[in-house]
C-alpha cells in the first residue's frame, strides 16, 4: 500500500540559499510522524513546501497519489491537507467562532454545527468563549483554536508547526494531551516539535533534520533510546 504522503528528493531554496537539500520521507496513513531539528534545520519550510505555501525547486510531493508539487495552496486544502502554522496564525480580530468556520472555507454551505460543536468539546474553554475576539486569548487558546480551525476542513493529514512554542509547562502538557488524543482517534499526523521528547513519545516514525538533510530515522521509541538524539536534543551526555 502506498503512502499518504510521499516526498522524493525535495529541495527548496529562498533565492540562491537551499534550505531543504534533496529530503525524502513519507506517512503512512493513521500515523504519527515527528520532524525533528534545530532552529533552521529546514522543518517549517518543509512544511510550507507541502501546503503549497513555498514551491519547491526540484524533487517530488504525492499526496493521496497525486502529484502536489504546482498546485496551489487552497487546493492542497481541498485535497485533505491541513496546515496549523507556526506562531499560530488566528484571525485577531475576528470570533472564536468566526475563526473556526472560516478553517471550513472549501466546505461551502455545509452545515457546520456539528463540527464547531465538537471543537468546543474538545476545548472547552473556547466553547465558553466563543463569541471573543481570537486576539484576546492567551498564547495557549489560541493554539488551541488553531487546531481545531484546522480540523475544521476535517483533513486527511494534520500538519503542526511548533504546537508547544512559547506556551507554558501546564498548557504544553494540554496540547500534547489533545495530539495524543487526535492520534488515538486515527487522525493522521505531521508534527513538528521543539520538545522532541514529547515528539518522540508521540510519534510512531520520525526524521532527523540537520541543516536541510535528513541524518537520521526511525520509530519514535528508536530515536528516544538513540544516544545521538539524546545527547543533541534532550540534553544528555
Amino acid at each position: 500500500m502506498s503512502a499518504l504522503l510521499s516526498v522524493e528528493r525535495l529541495h527548496v531554496a529562498y533565492g540562491k540559499i537551499e534550505a531543504v537539500k534533496g529530503i525524502s520521507m513519507q506517512v503512512e496513513e493513521g500515523q504519527t510522524v515527528a520532524l525533528l531539528g534545530a532552529n533552521g534545520a529546514g522543518k517549517t519550510t518543509t512544511l510550507r513546501t507541502l501546503s503549497g505555501l513555498l514551491r519547491p525547486t526540484a524533487g517530488a510531493i504525492r499526496f493521496a497519489g497525486k502529484a502536489l508539487e504546482r498546485v496551489p495552496a487552497h487546493r492542497i486544502v481541498e485535497q485533505g491537507l491541513a496546515h496549523c502554522p507556526e506562531a499560530r496564525r488566528i484571525f485577531p480580530r475576528m470570533t472564536i467562532e468566526e475563526n473556526l468556520r472560516l478553517g471550513a472555507f472549501i466546505r461551502g454551505k455545509a452545515d457546520l454545527s456539528r463540527d464547531i460543536e465538537e471543537a468546543y468539546e474538545r476545548f472547552p474553554i473556547l466553547g465558553q468563549r466563543q463569541d471573543q475576539m481570537a486576539g484576546l486569548l492567551s498564547g495557549g487558546e489560541q493554539q488551541m483554536l488553531a487546531i481545531a480551525r484546522a480540523l475544521m476542513c476535517r483533513p486527511r493529514l494534520l500538519m503542526l508547526d511548533e504546537p508547544s512554542m512559547g506556551l507554558s509547562p501546564i498548557m504544553m502538557q494540554q496540547i500534547m494531551v489533545t495530539i495524543a488524543e487526535l492520534r488515538d482517534a486515527g487522525t493522521t499526523i505531521l508534527l513538528v516539535e521543539q520538545n522532541a521528547q514529547a515528539a518522540l513519545a508521540l510519534a510512531d516514525y520520525a526524521y532527523v533534520l540537520e541543516t536541510g538533510r535528513i541524518v537520521l530515522e526511525g520509530t519514535g521509541a528508536d530515536l528516544l533510546a538513540d544516544q545521538r538524539v539524546r545527547s543533541a536534543y534532550l540534553g544528555e551526555d
